[in-house]
Order: structure tokens, then sequence, then C-alpha cells
């Protein structure tokens, strides 16, 4: 799927006639059915023509700003232009009443803006052109969030337009500070990259750094933001994710008020936000929407869900393998009994319950929805009782894998998800090989790569290490607005302050 030729772009200059350059157009791009060149006479005068993409053009005001106005009659104040492009620049400045126009002195740049949405005006005898912006095609309405949903909070969502998303970042933060570089990424594709900052509040070199990434990224193309994710991040050897995505607008906005910089790639409605520590990946935008009390408890939940998700399955491996003095005597009977007739063990069985779900998750995000209910029912239900009656497994093992499973749903973001998915195959591998040991040498080495990661010069791990003690306030758990009065010291922003302190109520 990844295009590895690019077609070097040499600096072509438009030619001064206008049937020559309507002819290099339709030659360069390959005569395509979606062309549109529409001929006619400026203000009556002068031979001009309108070039662009069919469908990608917002028809109503093709004809109401640009027809409507460039097919005028010249009245007695029109002078007598000479030069050709004295005629383009009273056009620019006095015909047309659309509101965002350019030069266009490049073929290179013509191409461009004509495959990005803009009409493009051609008049005889000038060596310029005016791009018109007048981008029309149909887009995905904002709908309510697939991945990242909550029960009390706003219900809106990124839509695969850039501009779409902007505007809703902007509705949430009015201020001037608030702001937006734009770059195109992508030899082939030249894919619009966006740039949102809190001037006042990020750090310098954090978005110093940003924008050397991403001048350094030379690539044909870029389709998705997870392009970008790959090709920015500090550490690409890591199962951990180091950036941020969301398809919230309230979460990026509150990451921007937090002094970090949110990317925007067009075509996709995932933002990613930078720099991202271990502990925003179990943060809710709902944390902050319910009371301090709430809050910290389904935090505190989602922590032992990772741990569940990550170790239940080794647990129960080393337990049954090497330490089976470790459960009550009645336990250890009924395993055993169930375990009577299993003729794999427990480290076999356990590595086929957790494929076996791994293939039906996926199973899951492929097949029609139409579908997805039954083959899901018939997935979890009747394969896993069949396999237990049939002693393929026990059944203590399928509430295991079940427990395990659920865990894992509890992480707010996919990424970290994916990534304790990854690692319970590790530490299973080590629980069969040497039992608790082996599971407590996982865990030391997992701490350790944790401990070394980076996310744009911040410690992945701030504010447990390197420790800092303002930021524990919200963390592990979440202390109320009012002992909040600091920004996080973790991101490296500017301005520190919050909010002022509150006067004592009678």
């Amino acid at each position: 799927m990844q295009s590895h030729v690019s077609r070097p772009h040499e600096k072509v200059s438009l030619p001064a006639s206008l049937d020559a350059c309507i002819q290099h157009i339709q030659t360069e791009i390959g005569g395509s059915s979606d062309l549109v060149v529409k001929r006619f006479s400026c203000l009556h005068l002068w031979p001009g023509a309108l070039v662009y993409i069919e469908g990608m053009i917002d028809i109503q005001m093709l004809h109401q700003s640009v027809l409507g106005s460039l097919m005028g009659y010249a009245n007695e104040h029109t002078p007598k232009f000479d030069d050709p492009n004295d005629r383009l620049t009273h056009v620019k400045e006095d015909v047309l009443i659309a509101g965002n126009t350019d030069y266009i002195d490049e073929m290179e740049l013509l191409f461009h803006r004509l495959l990005s949405g803009a009409i493009v005006l051609l008049l005889d005898n000038s060596m310029q052109a005016i791009s018109i912006s007048a981008a029309g095609w149909e887009d995905r309405s904002i709908t309510e969030p697939q991945s990242q949903s909550v029960v009390r909070g706003p219900m809106e969502a990124f839509t695969e337009n850039l501009r779409t998303n902007t505007t809703l970042i902007r509705r949430r933060i009015k201020d001037s500070q608030l702001w937006l570089e734009t770059r195109q990424i992508g030899k082939l594709t030249k894919t619009s990259v966006a740039l949102m900052y809190m001037k006042h509040l990020v750090d310098k070199g954090v978005i110093e750094e940003v924008r050397r990434r991403l001048d350094d990224i030379d690539i044909d193309s870029i389709l998705e933001s997870g392009y970008i994710e790959e090709l920015i991040q500090d550490v690409t050897l890591t199962p951990f994710p180091t950036i941020y995505n969301s398809e919230r607008p309230d979460t990026v906005a509150a990451g921007l008020l937090e002094g970090r910089v949110a990317i925007i790639v067009d075509g996709t409605p995932f933002v990613m936000l930078v720099p991202s520590l271990f502990v925003h990946f179990f943060q809710s935008p709902e944390d902050y929407y319910q009371r301090a009390d709430i809050s910290s408890l389904l935090r505190l939940i989602r922590y032992l869900s990772f741990f569940i998700a990550m170790l239940a399955p080794s647990f129960y491996i080393a337990i049954t393998t090497f330490h089976q003095e470790m459960l009550p005597t009645s336990l250890l009977i009924n395993l055993a009994a169930q375990r009577e007739g299993v003729p794999f063990p427990a480290f076999i069985e356990a590595v086929l319950m957790e494929l076996t779900y791994e293939i039906l998750r996926e199973a899951g995000v492929r097949i029609p929805k139409t579908v997805g209910q039954a083959v899901s029912i018939v997935g979890t239900l009747v394969i896993g009782q069949a396999a237990v009656d049939a002693g393929v497994v026990s059944a203590a093992m399928v509430i295991i894998v079940s427990i395990t499973a659920i865990s894992s749903y509890v992480i707010p973001e996919n990424g970290m998800s994916i990534a304790v998915r990854i690692l319970r195959f590790l530490l299973m591998i080590l629980a069969a090989t040497f039992g608790f040991f082996g599971i407590l040498l996982g865990m030391l080495a997992i701490l350790l790569h944790l401990t070394n990661l980076r996310s744009f010069g911040a410690a992945y791990m701030s504010p447990f290490g390197p420790f800092v003690a303002s930021d524990i306030k919200d963390s592990l758990f979440r202390m109320p607005w009012t002992h909040m009065m600091n920004r996080p010291y973790s991101n490296g922003n500017g301005q520190k302050k919050r909010q002022k302190k509150r006067t004592k109520r009678l």
C-alpha cells in the first residue's frame, strides 16, 4: 500500500498563452474526466478560463461568487490595461467577491491548489493565475465518539476534515494565544498537517522539537495520522504508546490548556497530543466532569484493570504449575478435578484460549455489523462451553481469560490496551518457565523500560519517576479543582498558574 516511487517536480512557470497553459494542465493530469475547463470572456473584455476538479468544489460558490462577478460587464470606471498582469491584479482586488484568493506563478503550486479543491482562474497573455479557495466536497457529519465514549460530557467527535477539527477546538478555546501552523507532508499526497498550541503555555523546546521532526519527514504519502506517529515518536521498539491519540475535541482542548501540542492530520478523525506520559493513557475526559471522589475511584479501577489484564493468566499458570501450596486446599482440589481430563499443561491451555479470544476480537472488528452480535455469542458462549465439555480447557481457564479480556477494555486509550495484550504473552512464557520468579523478572524489565522512555523530552513515568509531588494530585487519583491550582510540571509548560486561590465560604 505504501508507495516508494517519488516523481521529481521541476519548477515550471505558467505559459503566457491561455491555450498552452490549458493544454499543459490537461496533459499533466492525464486528460482526467473530472477536470473541468470553462472558457469565458472576463468582464467581456479578456479571454480567460476557470479550471477545477468536479466534485471537489462548492458549485454554488462557483456560480454566485466567481462566475457572477467575472462575467459581469465592464463599467465606465474600468481602466484599459496594457499589461496582462495589471488585468489580473484588477480582477483579484476589484472584481472577485470570493474571500480567499492568491496568486500562482508555478505549475507545481497550481496543481497543488487545484487538487486541494480550489478554482484556478487563467487569463490570456498572463504568466500568473489566481487561486480561489472553494473546497466543497462531501464530508462526514460530526457524530458521537466511537472509541472514547463517556456517560457525562460532550458527545462530539472529530471528523476527517482538517478545518472542521480545528474549528471544534477553537470553539472551546476562544483565546488569541491559540496558534495554528499548517504544513504539507508527503511528496505525492501533500497531506495537510496542522500544529495547534497555546503560545504562552507551551514549552518552547517542545514546539521546536515537534517542528523539527515533522520537517525531517521525507516520504511519498501520508494517508493517516499513524504514519506521522510512527515517524516522529522517540522510540520505535516499544510496545507502549508515547503519543496520545484522541477523537474527542474536549480532550484535545484540555491537553492544549496544559501546555501540550496537538498534531492534526487531514483525512483522519484522530488527533495526536505530545508530550504524552504513562498516566495520560489512564485518564478519561469524564474524570473531570464527575466529582473528584467518583473520578478517583474510577481511575483506581483502571489501574487495577491494567494489572489484571496483564498478569491474570501469568498468575494462574505460575500457581497451578509451580506454587500449588499457595491455594486453599478446597480450591486446589476443585482445580485438580477440573484439570483431570485436560490433556494440555496450563501454559498451552492459556495460550490456546488467549489466541482464540484474539482471533474472535479481530473477527468482531472485520465482520459486518449485522452478523457481529451473532458471531460474538457463538464465539464466547457456544465455543467456550463446548471446549469445557469436551475437556480441551478447564472452566477456571475460561473464567481467567474472560476477566482478562473485560479488564483490557477498561483502559480508555486503545494503544495502551494493545501494549497490555502483547506483554501478556511474554509474561505467560516467563511464568511457565520460572513461576513467580519469572513474573518478577518480567515486571522489573518492564519497569526499567518504562523509566527509560521519553516523549518529546518529557520523562514517560513522570510524576512517579522522576517524582513530582505537585503532579501526584492528578495521577493515580484526582484531587478537587480547588487543590489543583497549577498546571502539571511534567509537561514542561510555561505559565504554571491555572487558577487563583478561592476564599473560604461561610
